[in-house]
């Protein structure tokens, strides 16, 4: 950040909003570089610890209204909480997250407080699908134990993964939950069919739902997976109830995406249900 970066506006002792050379309008963050401040005053670059750009002007607005709501001690805890997450997932975070977290989490302070409690209906599912984003997100609510004194619900790790994949992949959180929803569908129509109770905690029920989420995102990107070959004849002739079913689960998939699925889907999850049913 250069030195000729002056202030524009003071949000509180930790954030600014300032007029940068090249990029225009910044949100800065460090402790205590607000403190004192008046617009126009040039700023001491060397107290800077986060610049977000945050090029989408409605982003940027949504930011700016939120920080006054959500308290200087919060703030410095979130740019340390997302510094983390950054280091532990190993990527680039996108910044839209320093809205979408920040707020969520807050909210969920905020319904403790009151005594309101939310329930992630797909718990199971997050874990299974995003176990690194879990992995994480279990260090972020002990964080947020440890250091703010809150112990949130188990439920609550389920959401924050979720923001964390959504930020490493530039998905947004309403495809995510979408795409759990489906597969924790898929997951209840496989037990229905099948007559069995999943172990959600086994390495077949992991390899289901991992395949069933790159199903999803191959139909995303417009991917095949090959041609149908002799083996589809070999599975349909050997395995017909799990052949017959993974046509029902592709006809589901085709119906919420509202996109073709390529019918060589069909091989591989026949595979998948009839460990599954032999398990």
């Amino acid at each position: 950040m250069p030195a000729s970066a002056r202030v524009k506006r003071v949000l509180n002792n930790n954030v600014v909003i300032a007029i940068h050379p090249v990029h225009e309008e910044v949100i800065l963050i460090g402790k205590g570089i607000g403190f004192g401040k008046k617009n126009g005053e040039a700023l001491d670059v060397s107290e800077v610890e986060k610049t977000f750009l945050l090029e989408d002007k409605v982003m940027q607005e949504n930011y700016k209204q939120l920080l006054p709501y959500v308290g200087e001690e919060f703030i410095g805890f979130m740019d340390d909480l997302l510094s983390h997450i950054e280091k532990r997932m190993d990527s680039t975070l996108n910044e839209h997250i320093h809205i979408a977290l920040t707020d969520h989490l807050s909210f969920a302070i905020k319904r403790m407080k009151e005594g309101l409690e939310f329930n992630n209906p797909f718990l199971i599912e997050v874990q299974s699908l995003y176990p690194k984003e879990h992995e994480v997100a279990l260090e972020v609510v002990d964080m947020i134990e440890s250091q703010l004194g809150f112990k949130f619900p188990i439920g609550e790790v389920g959401f924050i993964a979720m923001h964390i994949h959504s930020a490493i992949t530039d998905k947004e959180i309403s495809q995510i939950s979408r795409d759990s929803e489906l597969i924790r569908q898929l997951t209840h129509l496989i037990e229905q069919e099948l007559s069995i109770d999943l172990d959600r905690q086994s390495i077949d029920f992991h390899r289901l739902v991992q395949h069933l989420r790159r199903a999803i995102d191959r139909v995303y990107k417009g991917e095949e997976v090959g041609e149908r070959t002799k083996l589809d004849n070999l599975l349909k002739n050997e395995y017909p109830v799990c052949y017959n079913l993974a046509w029902k689960l592709i006809k589901i998939m085709q119906q919420k995406l509202k996109q073709p699925i390529d019918d060589a889907e069909i091989v591989y999850l026949t595979i998948h249900l009839q460990r599954l049913q032999s398990s």
